[in-house]
């Protein structure tokens, strides 16, 4: 059976030979530890969609696929990241193809006091996103994908609520539009972009970048801070 958390929208899978018949149980979401409430009692079938004979059902792409692949997948605790980090340390990810390009931003990260990992696959990372919110996210608009605007972490990102994803850091990486673009960054649901042809001056564009989001949302947080809300 899957599962999908109301308070977050992750999904995960219970194997059927778990799951209590004809009861109603309560399970806990591994992404954000919401009490889930499963009813297995007996329920009508909705009736099945038939598709006329000739007609062809609608085809999912392969990059679209990944991400269902993902969501659908079942929870394994080897999948999540950073159960030994000490509450309170920021955590980031790295998807870039480039090792030197990447070295470059492992180093940034490490000085900002960042633990950060990397990944070489979109559903390497995906994987990893399931189940822990990392603070920033440095990516390759072409990270497993020939078409920048086809970005299977974009689409994720976009997909979470608001809740979680202002809480993200994005840091997109690309070679069509300029540095600290906020126009760009706005119209592709980004917090900030970098240039490639920038890359040696990453920590500087960086820590511009993060003080300009915590000073833009400052107030805000405050406010849901003050009335309980985070």
């Amino acid at each position: 059976m899957i599962i999908t958390c109301e308070k977050c929208q992750g999904k995960f899978k219970i194997p059927d030979d778990k799951i209590p018949k004809g009861k109603v149980f309560y399970q806990a979401c591994p992404k954000c530890d919401n009490k889930i409430s499963i009813d297995t009692r007996q329920k009508a079938s909705p009736p099945s969609e038939e598709v006329p004979d000739g007609a062809s059902k609608p085809e999912t792409t392969n990059e679209e696929a990944i991400i269902d692949e993902v969501d659908s997948g079942a929870y394994d605790a080897g999948d999540k990241p950073f159960d030994f980090v000490e509450e309170g340390v920021e955590t980031s990810m790295i998807c870039e193809p480039d090792p030197v390009i990447r070295e470059k931003i492992r180093a940034t990260l490490e000085n900002f006091g960042y633990h950060t990992m990397e990944a070489d696959t979109p559903k390497d990372v995906l994987k990893q996103m399931r189940f822990h919110t990392f603070d920033i996210v440095v990516l390759n608009e072409r990270f497993g994908t020939r078409n920048p605007d086809m970005n299977n972490i974009l689409k994720y990102l976009d997909r979470l609520t608001i809740s979680i994803r202002r809480n993200i850091f994005v840091v997109l990486l690309t070679d069509r539009f300029r540095t600290m673009d906020y126009m760009v960054a706005f119209n592709k649901s980004v917090n900030l972009i970098v240039n490639l042809k920038n890359i040696n001056d990453i920590e500087k564009i960086l820590k511009r970048g993060v003080a300009d989001y915590a000073s833009f949302y400052r107030v805000l947080r405050e406010s849901l801070i003050k009335t309980g809300r985070i």
